[in-house]
């Protein structure tokens, strides 16, 4: 697993992991080792098969400003387009980019991402590859890279018209506008809006255990089901539905569920297996 001590601290509460984003003094901006870093601390996370719900925060005043603009600075041998075998390369690394962030899509356990402040740019490629989102009333969504003459290319583009209407994502794509937090809440990018940074923690993580409390493979089963239904017909959905509750029909794991909820207490579940 790569260091991510540069970029973010990582805990853990039982079953639920925090991942904070942990440079304020530089608006938690992503370079391009950030990265890797996140996509190999969430799938390890997966490997071990303990978490069951992740939270993503931040500190200080904005969530994130994307992408460090020094990342585009001329010379950068991973953005250089001059030849065929740059392009080439470029969509190589492009793709490994994209990975890092379907990481989040992919975990077999919700991601809850927590926003305060500003959500620009790369931000929102992050946030909209997560389960659920909630945050602050101060909280601004942007797609700044229409600003700075290129299409958003991690994901926000593809995941942000299967969240918000179509209308909306193309208003935040061609203008690069902010959507403040009570417009966010209407159209159904964010779950809440609360008051301040340490209340939206504080709901983000209540959720989070809410869900790590439920069977992980319920839970687990569940996000495969609704992430196969966005991204294909129902009909197909409706199929592969019938192979993964094939898969993971487990009558000792209700039975589990079912004596705890009548007795009005905290099922205790088996984690999943580990994984290499």
């Amino acid at each position: 697993m790569n260091d991510h001590s540069e970029f973010f601290e990582l805990s853990h509460d039982g079953h639920v992991a925090h991942l904070k984003l942990s440079r304020p003094e530089r608006m938690n901006t992503m370079t391009l080792a950030f990265f890797p870093a996140i996509r190999d601390t969430v799938r390890g996370l997966g490997a071990e098969g303990k978490t069951r719900a992740l939270v993503i925060s931040s500190t200080g005043k904005h969530f994130s400003a994307g992408m460090a603009l020094d990342v585009f600075a001329a010379g950068e041998s991973a953005l250089t387009v001059s030849t065929a075998r740059d392009r080439l390369a470029f969509q190589e690394s492009l793709r490994k980019l994209m990975d890092c962030f379907s990481a989040l899509d992919e975990a077999n356990f919700p991601v809850i991402c927590a926003i305060q402040g500003g959500c620009i740019g790369g931000a929102l490629d992050l946030v909209t590859a997560c389960d659920i989102r909630v945050c602050s009333a101060d909280a601004f969504f942007t797609l700044q890279e229409i600003t700075v003459g290129m299409a958003a290319d991690l994901g926000t583009l593809q995941r942000l018209p299967k969240i918000v209407p179509q209308g909306v994502a193309r208003e935040m794509a061609y203008t690069g506008e902010r959507l403040g937090a009570a417009r966010a809440l209407a159209v159904g990018l964010v779950n809440a809006v609360l008051p301040d940074a340490a209340a939206l923690l504080a709901h983000a993580m209540a959720l989070a255990e809410t869900i790590a409390s439920k069977s992980p493979l319920a839970v687990a089963g569940s996000k495969h089901a609704i992430n196969h239904a966005r991204d294909h017909s129902t009909a197909s959905g409706l199929h592969q539905m019938t192979l993964l509750q094939s898969a993971i029909f487990d009558t000792g794991e209700m039975a589990t569920a079912i004596a705890a909820w009548k007795d009005k207490r905290t099922a205790d579940f088996d984690p999943l297996l580990p994984t290499a």
